[in-house]
């Protein structure tokens, strides 16, 4: 039975570019580098590998990366003051029974797609 992701893997083109971005930029916690083009970071519970090209794998391909927040604002107002160019802005993508979806999309040094979402409940 599958129980959670474990891992998920980006190529990119520039490592030292990329780790600007993923640890300087959004702050992921570092945990390794076994090579010059392979390095491993966190993103809650689950690693995040970054590498080199490998025969056919090229860098932004359509996998698109949600991060998880609990103020989308608060958080998307911290990566503009670090210089991560947004696509758009917060906004309701959709609203759920007990809860509204929140996101905002933004692009990586190689053009992978991430996005903040939240998911913002009623007040009491």
């Amino acid at each position: 039975m599958i129980q959670n992701l474990g891992q998920v893997a980006l190529t990119v083109r520039d490592m030292e570019r990329s780790l600007a971005f993923y640890r300087g930029d959004l702050r992921l916690p570092f945990l390794f580098a076994p090579a010059p083009t392979l390095a491993f970071l966190m993103i809650g519970d689950v690693r995040l590998m970054l590498s080199a090209p490998e025969g056919e794998r090229e860098p932004g391909g359509s996998t698109v990366l949600y991060l998880r927040v609990a103020d989308i604002d608060s958080e998307h107002a911290a990566l503009v003051a670090r210089g991560v160019a947004f696509i758009d802005a917060p906004h309701l993508i959709a609203r759920m029974p007990d809860h509204e979806l929140w996101m905002c999309f933004f692009r990586d040094p190689d053009g992978h797609t991430l996005a903040l979402m939240s998911e913002r409940r009623p007040a009491a």
